[in-house]
């Protein structure tokens, strides 16, 4: 099973807003119960191409109009890269943002707690994975 993360760059620290974020980082869990592990399987650019990369914002809000399909298409890059995916871990999502991981199958763990290490994030939302 594979879970999606959205993260600031290669060193895996936990980006709040997951359509803004530059990456992603893609996990394999293997085992059950206490025996489950997290593999890192690849580090993917968010592929929207609407959006700064080298300065994303984790609270940047969209001001256009969530009914506009020009910027529908951007969020539905973002499910497709990731539709191998049975999860992402989020924090914030907006509507497009959600909508282009559930039309690919693939399941929000909604994040409320504090730490940037995604290791530790995925520790503490592993029981969501069924």
């Amino acid at each position: 099973m594979k879970i999606a993360i959205p993260v600031k760059d290669e060193n895996l620290t936990f980006f709040s807003n997951a359509g803004h974020t530059p990456k992603f980082a893609i996990y394999d869990l293997t085992g059950s119960g206490m025996f489950r592990s997290f593999k890192l399987d690849s580090v993917i650019t968010n592929p929207r191409t609407d959006i700064d990369h080298d300065h994303a914002e984790e609270d940047h809000a969209c001001e256009h109009g969530h009914d506009d399909e020009e910027h529908i298409a951007e969020h539905n890059k973002m499910g497709m890269a990731l539709s191998e995916c049975s999860y992402i871990v989020v924090k914030k999502a907006c509507k497009n943002t959600a909508n282009s991981f559930t039309s690919q199958g693939i399941k929000l763990v909604k994040y409320n707690g504090e730490a940037l290490d995604v290791n530790t994030i995925l520790k503490e939302t592993s029981a969501s994975f069924k």
